[in-house]
């Protein structure tokens, strides 16, 4: 039987089709056509293998794409039909497709098909399974790049935006030492107003603008030898030592508590507490204790004082921090503020505040022009100086639950939440 080239509008081609004696192999080889023809009806395809009794994530013995692959690469403009493999992507995915399978000859996962072809809506549908895991993964077919350097590589610019919408990370480097932006093609040598020039144009400036969200950690200053600081060594009880992760008031239990990642998992919980996510580690690595119960080095000194105190507010209770005095706001921040700030304490009116002037507690913003969300803290912080939004994303492409180096500013889900200087931050 001729499969080198099939036409599903023809009636005896798709009687060819539905012939019993047409096998798994022979559809897969109809699949790799590449013509409008096969690409805008892949639903069909994929349709006959499966009654033929191929599984989900079988695969096409002379390319090694699975099901998923096909169809990811059934959305790109011009060929295929993205609505269809959306519809189809969809449909796979329900059914138990595994979105994180990649082909062993090209090393790429369905997202860096869907990427290669700029198919914005179906990276969506594949990083939304995911929960965005595989949004950063790299593929040796493109020098161990991203999907963002795929992206960038082949000017696929919806690809790149909603990519960066999901948290790809800009400055990850390739084999060859390339970030994203630099592997955006030269096109000097286009008349400026072609669609290749303006799109690098546009690629470069977005890949430009997706800098790092949140300022260096400030250095460690002197403490006081009474004073418990978050990373800390310590001991519970004398006998279970880790790491000190967490400081303050809690919702499960009055007085001011610590949170303690342990060294062995003899602890209790993975630092939350009745759904109260308070710090992270593994499952039974960690535990609360009253501050009373807390040692340094495993000698019997118990801390006098915590510093920094981390007070828990119920979610979507905001807290403004005061500015120190005679300071003057800034959207820049400083990777090494001069001094280290007390800790949240309800501020004045927002209204008292200059910043507030042009952003609200609950209002929907963009992020670096990018990552939607709203915004839940507005003030000053101890991690940098200046004027900082805390901003609980639209979706878990963020850096933290709210809280920065065991200070809590709001409260949120793991990697919904984000700071970002003013600056960065638009209606």
């Amino acid at each position: 039987m001729d499969l080198t080239f099939f036409d599903p509008n023809c009636p005896s081609c798709y009687d060819v089709l539905q012939l019993p004696t047409t096998t798994i192999p022979q559809v897969f080889a109809i699949m790799r056509q590449w013509v409008p023809q096969v690409q805008q009806n892949i639903e069909l395809f994929i349709q006959e293998l499966l009654r033929r009794g191929a599984h989900l994530n079988d695969r096409d013995g002379l390319t090694d794409m699975c099901v998923l692959h096909y169809a990811c690469k059934a959305g790109a403009v011009g060929v295929g039909d993205i609505a269809a493999a959306s519809n189809v992507i969809s449909g796979l995915i329900a059914k138990g497709a595994d979105v994180s399978q990649k082909c062993r000859w090209t090393d790429m996962l369905p997202l860096h098909y869907a990427t290669f072809f700029d198919a914005a809506p179906v990276i969506r549908i594949l990083l939304k399974e995911s929960h965005s895991k595989d949004v950063n993964t790299r593929c040796k077919e493109f020098e161990a790049g991203t999907a963002l350097h795929i992206a960038a590589t082949n000017l696929c610019f919806e690809a790149a935006r909603c990519l960066l919408q999901h948290g790809a990370d800009a400055y990850l480097r390739d084999k060859l030492n390339r970030t994203p932006r630099e592997c955006v093609p030269d096109v000097s040598a286009y008349d400026p107003e072609s669609e290749p020039a303006i799109v690098a144009e546009k690629m470069t400036r977005l890949l430009s603008e997706a800098e790092p969200l949140e300022a260096p950690k400030p250095e460690t200053e002197n403490q006081d030898a009474n004073e418990l600081t978050i990373g800390e060594r310590v001991y519970i009880g004398g006998t279970k030592s880790g790491v000190l992760r967490f400081c303050g008031r809690t919702e499960f239990a009055s007085g001011e508590w610590v949170g303690v990642e342990l060294d062995q998992p003899v602890g209790k919980n993975d630092g939350s507490v009745d759904g109260v996510q308070y710090f992270q580690c593994e499952p039974n690595h960690g535990i609360f204790a009253p501050a009373s119960k807390v040692t340094r080095n495993g000698t019997t000194q118990h801390i006098s004082r915590l510093k920094p105190r981390a007070s828990r507010r119920p979610p979507g209770e905001s807290t403004l921090v005061t500015s120190q005095p005679n300071s003057r706001p800034s959207s820049r921040p400083s990777s090494r503020p001069n001094s280290r700030s007390p800790s949240p304490t309800p501020s004045p009116r927002l209204d008292d505040s200059e910043i507030a002037r042009d952003f609200q507690i609950g209002e929907h913003v963009l992020v670096a022009g990018q990552k939607p969300g709203i915004v839940q803290f507005i003030g000053q912080t101890q991690f940098a100086s200046g004027w900082w939004l805390g901003i609980e994303l639209s979706n878990p492409v963020g850096k933290n639950d709210g809280s920065v180096g065991g200070v809590r500013y709001f409260t949120c889900k793991p990697r919904f939440g984000v700071f970002a200087p003013v600056a960065k931050v638009t209606k």
